[in-house]
């Protein structure tokens, strides 16, 4: 009697155990069809944009990404514009870092001490892309690589001064004391202000 008992257990756990991997099969077939579907609707309509983006021209034997040339562009102006900013006001910043100019009891706008936002950002900054993207720009391009890196790290410092300065000039404090912010806001709101909303509010939507 046990040994019938084992034996049609057995069978169920079986049973039961067949029908939960044709389960398990079927869903991941559907979650793969749907990805599937998504992948080709953004392929379709939105391919042209990031081929445009991420156009490349050749340089010599090589070819050079337009994209990178625009930044590296944006980034000397700024430079030049902010008059190097991101050398001579290192002092103040090391200082800003360190609460020197900050009133501890004093009720301000935030969520985060300057120190706080500092480890965030360079937390979603610094990744495997800064260091395995070295390492594949030493190999391909030797060790000339090194001093572009350098000279775009050094004129991309303006271009996050630009950042992280109209990110908090045009922030948004809610009324529950969470802070919301980005480039949404300060293209949209930055934009209003010289009369031209709805570009802002095209831009904010398309780069967000």
């Amino acid at each position: 009697m046990n040994k019938i008992r084992e034996t049609a257990l057995g069978l169920m756990l079986a049973s039961s155990t067949s029908a939960f991997a044709e389960e398990t099969g079927s869903f991941k077939e559907t979650v793969a069809s749907f990805s599937s579907t998504v992948d080709g609707f953004f392929s379709d309509y939105t391919g042209w944009f990031v081929s445009l983006i991420f156009k490349s021209v050749p340089v010599g034997e090589a070819s050079f990404p337009l994209i990178v040339g625009w930044l590296l562009f944006a980034a000397f102006i700024f430079t030049l514009y902010f008059g190097f900013v991101q050398f001579r006001q290192v002092g103040l910043a090391i200082n800003i870092v360190k609460g020197k100019y900050t009133d501890p009891n004093a009720k301000e706008d935030g969520e985060v001490s300057h120190f706080q936002a500092l480890t965030t950002a360079l937390s979603g900054t610094v990744g495997l892309g800064n260091i395995a993207g070295v390492g594949a720009a030493l190999a391909i391009g030797g060790p000339g690589a090194t001093f572009w890196m350098i000279l775009c790290g050094l004129l991309g410092m303006a271009s996050k001064f630009c950042e992280c300065t109209l990110g908090v000039k045009y922030r948004t404090v809610l009324p529950s004391g969470v802070v919301s912010g980005g480039p949404m806001y300060y293209l949209s709101q930055g934009l209003k202000e010289k009369g031209l909303g709805g570009l802002g509010k095209i831009l904010a939507v398309a780069l967000h």
